[in-house]
């Protein structure tokens, strides 16, 4: 039996909804009968399918088009998609959010790849007349360079940009506008759409900021002129030095962005303990100069900081958002929270009841970088 449910923001002109049943049709059927009519005006909207509907996001979207009448679509995949305040995995499920926005007050951007191709031919005129500064992004995770892609994404539209990297055991489609594969992908929003963001980590710095003195590629060999291994069994504890074999989906290695004031930092995994040589290998290019710490993933840490982000998002929102969007790293829900929907619970019980959709991804978009291991929120006002 297929299950659905819809929620509408304060003033009418957002609305959310949530379908899962047997396969893409029913999903999609439920979906859209608890969306019913959309906002009047209803002129964009976001769709989300967990990834064992991929192959099906094609006719998904033209179903999508035919029943609302809503041209313009944004989505992708992931291997679990939210709405309505509850998270649903392995299981067939589409998620959608609609809303009525000014006219030119948006535009689609279709995948860009390395070098962003003709993109300023193509939406310079737009950027210089709307001055967008905030743009939705989804990309692929098997595009060559796409951290670098991000940034220069973000520099060009100078648009803080929020999203997440498709997230499937199969396809990895994108909707923007079409729907197709490979690069970044989205829409831009000009400042007639009022935006609050916030970022929570899902793991917690152990140790000082270090410096890294000799690396190569993406090996550490040295940290403060000391063998990289002999520091992080120093940093992480003598418990878990014992058998650093049992370290694994508990331990992270963390860059600090030079430039934050708030402490941000980028998780990378980390790939390898040479004792021999005394290097470590980490899932990040290193170069002799860098910051580095390292950190650990539990639930309490989680919490604490997905709470600490929650509040300083309330403190910049006046009254109930219209509606909102939640990126989160695939390795959160169930897997650091529990199978009661407990993130999503906690944006609910902070922020209040509004109409929110998302996805969990394979890198989640904040500004101008990739992140891994977080959550990211928008709020629309």
């Amino acid at each position: 039996m297929a299950e659905s449910g819809a929620s509408s923001g304060p003033d009418g002109q957002f609305r959310a909804a949530y379908g899962a049943g047997e396969g893409w049709q029913d999903s999609l059927q439920a979906c859209l009968e608890a969306l019913a009519a959309p906002p009047e005006g209803a002129n964009l909207g976001l769709v989300y399918t967990t990834d064992l509907l991929a192959g099906d996001l094609a006719e998904i979207v033209a179903r999508l088009r035919a029943a609302t009448g809503i041209q313009d679509w944004l989505g992708t995949v992931g291997t679990g998609v939210s709405a309505c305040g509850l998270e649903l995995h392995d299981r067939p499920a589409v998620v959608v959010l609609v809303g009525a926005l000014p006219a030119e007050a948006f535009r689609i951007v279709e995948p860009v790849s390395e070098g962003l191709g003709d993109f300023e031919s193509r939406h310079g005129r737009w950027i210089a007349e709307r001055t967008p500064y905030f743009g939705i992004v989804h990309g692929d995770p098997r595009t060559v360079g796409l951290p670098d892609l991000v940034a220069r994404l973000s520099e060009i539209s100078a648009s803080f940009l929020v999203g997440g990297l498709s997230a499937s055991r199969g396809e990895m489609w994108q909707v923007a506008g079409e729907v197709a594969q490979g690069g970044l992908s989205g829409a831009l929003f000009a400042p007639d759409l009022k935006v609050v963001t916030g970022l929570s980590q899902g793991c917690t710095p152990i140790g000082p900021r270090r410096l890294v003195t000799e690396a190569e590629n993406n090996v550490v060999k040295t940290i403060d002129e000391r063998p990289a291994v002999e520091v992080f069994r120093e940093d992480i504890g003598e418990l878990l030095s014992r058998d650093l074999s049992r370290i694994g989906g508990y331990v992270y290695v963390a860059f600090p962005i030079a430039e934050s004031d708030t402490g941000d930092y980028l998780v990378r995994n980390l790939t390898g303990i040479d004792t021999d040589q005394g290097w470590l290998g980490v899932g990040h290019h290193v170069t002799a100069g860098d910051r580095i710490q390292f950190c650990r993933r539990d639930h309490n840490a989680a919490v604490k900081d997905l709470k600490r982000m929650l509040a300083d998002v309330k403190r910049r929102v006046d009254g109930t958002p219209r509606a909102g969007l939640y990126y989160a790293c695939v390795a959160r829900g169930p897997n650091l929270f529990g199978s009661q929907s407990e993130e999503l619970q906690l944006i609910r019980d902070e922020l209040g009841e509004f109409p929110l959709v998302g996805f969990f991804a394979n890198g989640e978009i904040s500004h101008d970088r990739l992140y891994g291991y977080t959550g990211v929120l928008a709020l629309i006002l």
